[in-house]
């Protein structure tokens, strides 16, 4: 089984193609592209007898500060203006790999071959970049879709259960911004960390096709695709506090529960919605495949996930921006006034959250 489709974009539109145990034939297509890989896979291109620049997948390398060594290496390969560049990698690869594409000499034409189940499903498509300063996370990135995304959903069989239970989230979310078809349909194809390749390949379809809808819609992040933001503002405070010992899909996950946990607290009731029930039932099984969990919650610093909220890149000055669900089920981008009440209810979220899972 396979499945291609095409994202339409500024640019123009780009391919999507996705088949499980195709890592080789797609890589055959970049035999003279400047390849940067996870160097997980340094095995696999020696064996194909392809050559990459490889770099270690840590936040650390998803940085200003270490964008500059990685763009002198590609220089000193002789990269010039009519150089494609692809990246080989999970999420970090490709946030660092797109930055790059986008500022070297002004920009470079690029594709994506995805290896972590979170960016099949999510990151892969829309473009966008995100690049850490310091302690803030994203704070600086660029939109440059790429030429092609090649996806092999058969990678995601070496990756452990939390990276799986990642991606897994992270497409439920999506698909329930979506709504109810969308995420109906993600529900039929049992989501589990355990799951064969081909029906992962079908999770990973539903997941971008809901997604292209956002990204045809709101391109650059000005309304619907916002929507996508659920979970977002406490799981990048939540992410950041744990010193990344709580990945980011997990960190979503968590951020939604306590999403849906402040609304509760001003009085939303979700009992005529179990559209909602059937999120949160989901999260609970995704969650508890995450080994240590319980353990990084306990020593979660709650000072500083409520400092990394409030820093929230999409905060205004007098106002938090909070993707929420209403009580008749619909996402929503709500705009709600600063004030030590509604700091309270933010604490007693993540703390309720925190109750929940850390037991």
């Amino acid at each position: 089984m396979s499945a291609s489709f095409e994202i339409q974009a500024s640019t123009g539109s780009y391919s999507i193609h996705i088949e499980s145990y195709a890592f080789e034939r797609y890589l055959a297509e970049f035999r003279h592209a400047v390849i940067i890989a996870d160097e997980f896979f340094k095995p696999r291109f020696a064996q194909a007898g392809h050559t990459a620049i490889f770099a270690e997948a840590s936040e650390a390398i998803k940085s200003l500060d270490a964008s500059p060594a990685l763009i002198e290496d590609i220089r000193k390969i002789g990269a010039n203006r009519q150089t494609h560049l692809v990246a080989v990698g999970g999420g970090i690869l490709q946030d660092l790999s797109a930055f790059i594409a986008s500022i070297y000499m002004r920009g470079l034409s690029w594709s994506y071959m995805p290896t972590t189940v979170l960016a099949m499903v999510d990151s892969c498509i829309g473009g966008k970049s995100s690049i850490n300063v310091g302690p803030y996370k994203n704070l600086v990135g660029t939109f440059h879709p790429p030429l092609k995304v090649l996806i092999d959903p058969a990678l995601a069989q070496t990756l452990p259960h939390n990276q799986r239970a990642s991606g897994l989230i992270e497409a439920a979310k999506i698909c329930f911004c979506r709504g109810p078809e969308s995420f109906d349909l993600h529900l039929s194809f049992g989501p589990a960390m355990d799951m064969s390749a081909e029906a992962l390949e079908q999770v990973i379809v539903n997941s971008l096709l809901a997604k292209k809808w956002f990204i045809e819609m709101d391109e650059f992040d000005k309304k619907e695709r916002l929507l996508l933001n659920f979970g977002h503002t406490f799981g990048h405070a939540i992410e950041g506090a744990s010193h990344y010992a709580i990945s980011h899909g997990i960190a979503v996950g968590l951020g939604i529960i306590c999403a849906l946990e402040f609304e509760r607290q001003a009085g939303t009731s979700y009992a005529a919605m179990p559209r909602v029930q059937k999120l949160e039932d989901h999260l609970d099984v995704m969650v508890a495949a995450v080994p240590q969990l319980s353990s990084s919650l306990k020593s979660l610093p709650l000072d500083d996930v409520l400092e990394r909220f409030e820093s929230d890149k999409k905060h205004g000055p007098e106002n938090y921006a909070l993707i929420l669900v209403s009580e008749i089920g619909e996402v929503t981008l709500q705009k709600i006034a600063k004030s030590h009440a509604v700091r309270s209810r933010v604490k007693r979220a993540i703390q309720t959250m925190v109750e929940r899972y850390a037991s």
